[in-house]
């Protein structure tokens, strides 16, 4: 019996679609965003492995303005998990599913698929927008794929995201932002280098620190959803946080902070001890890793209210529970703790804990995936922190300062 021929991941419709989007989409999000993006006039009719910084929404947009013809994103398995809404997405676009927080081999079986056929390749290293306004870790394997493919890698910086969007923040300010191509890495000087040298040069590359009073960004709500980011307080520690226009404070203590248009934060009638959201959110975590986790295992961290479904991974999300409370443990996190329909999530069971989005949790456990939002105001990353210290802890790396993102 003869094999069925695989069908081919480039189709014609991409390159329409492409064009279509650009049409539509340019003059929009150069408005929104008071973006300036810069053409990469050396493309030509090669085919690249892009990298970039990650700081919007509207990221792969931003691209898609500096190059011709279609790009084919690596894209986590949220996006698939839509019904219909992903089915379209497949279709008009056909990004290329990665499972976050996991090494996913098939996807870089199918990154290697598309090199073949053609295609130009686009990836955020960090995996994760950035919280603090500084780029977020990479993970090292991106070397390992850029190798694999032999395709030039276009470095790609964005500039002003963060300030113009930050992940926390459902407003986008007016200011400016810049997006364009910074370097590119031939396949013949990354056959030169080893796998560590090619990462610290893509890692280099795309390092951006916006913890600088550089530039102006307006909105009345420029602090609203501050506490999706920030949950210790430097007067009374782990807290809560509340925030309205340009102003966030403290529930436990009262203390207000100020957002500036200049990115900076200061104290409403008191000296605050940091300058930038990124100095707020280095002290979380040095706070969080000095915590011993298991010192708090009989009382929880914080408790929340969320909805609760299951990700049934590439097909769609199945509604589990609404309003579920969520009690964050430094060993586990619990919901609906003492009822008939408890569900416990062991820290040494599960497998992996992200944020999607700017405040939706993802919990990995017994080949599931669980999904939980909250309010407009619940922090999910605490979860992502407590998780990744408990991990540390457990196996022996109690000074590891990798916190999940």
């Amino acid at each position: 019996m003869a094999t069925k021929k695989k069908e081919k991941w480039l189709k014609f419709r991409h390159r329409v679609v492409r064009n279509l989007a650009c049409a539509l989409l340019t003059p929009y999000t150069r408005i929104k965003y008071g973006l300036k993006t810069e053409k990469f006039k050396e493309q030509g009719d090669r085919q690249y492995l892009i990298v970039l910084n990650h700081t919007t929404p509207f990221d792969q947009f931003f691209v898609g303005m500096s190059f011709k013809g279609p790009i084919y994103y690596l894209a986590t398995e949220d996006i698939f998990s839509k019904g219909f809404v992903s089915t379209l997405i497949r279709y008009l676009v056909a990004p290329i599913p990665i499972k976050k927080q996991t090494t996913d081999i098939a996807a870089v079986l199918n990154c290697l698929r598309v090199a073949r056929e053609g295609g130009t390749i686009c990836i955020a290293p960090e995996g994760n927008r950035s919280y603090s306004g500084k780029t977020e870790y990479m993970s090292p394997t991106i070397a390992s794929l850029a190798k694999r493919l032999k395709l030039p890698v276009a470095i790609y910086r964005i500039e002003g995201g963060y300030g113009a969007q930050p992940r926390w923040s459902d407003v986008v300010r007016k200011g400016k932002v810049r997006a364009y191509v910074s370097k590119v890495i031939e396949p013949e000087a990354m056959a030169a280098m080893s796998e560590d040298e090619l990462f610290k040069e893509i890692e280099s590359g795309l390092f951006v620190n916006e913890a600088v009073a550089d530039a102006t960004f307006r909105h009345k709500k420029r602090a609203e959803y501050l506490e999706r980011a920030v949950y210790v307080c430097p007067y009374c520690g782990l807290s809560e946080f509340e925030s309205k226009n340009e102003k966030c404070h403290c529930k436990k203590c009262g203390r207000t902070v100020i957002y500036g248009e200049d990115k900076t934060i200061s104290g409403e009638g008191f000296e605050f001890p940091f300058k930038f959201v990124n100095d707020w959110y280095e002290y979380q975590k040095d706070f969080v890793n000095a915590l011993d986790t298991r010192e708090h295992c009989v009382s929880p961290l914080f408790v929340d209210s969320a909805d609760m479904s299951e990700v049934i991974v590439y097909k769609n999300k199945k509604d589990l529970m609404k309003g579920c409370e969520m009690k964050l443990y430094g060993d586990r996190i619990a919901i609906n703790e003492g009822t008939e329909n408890a569900k416990i999530f062991p820290f040494d069971t599960v497998t992996a804990v992200s944020v999607l989005g700017r405040n939706k949790l993802n919990v990995y456990f017994e080949n599931r995936v669980y999904q939980f939002k909250g309010s407009k105001s619940f922090n999910a990353l605490k979860y992502v922190n407590i998780y990744y210290r408990h991990k540390n802890i457990t196996k022996g790396d109690e000074n590891g300062k990798f916190l999940g993102l």
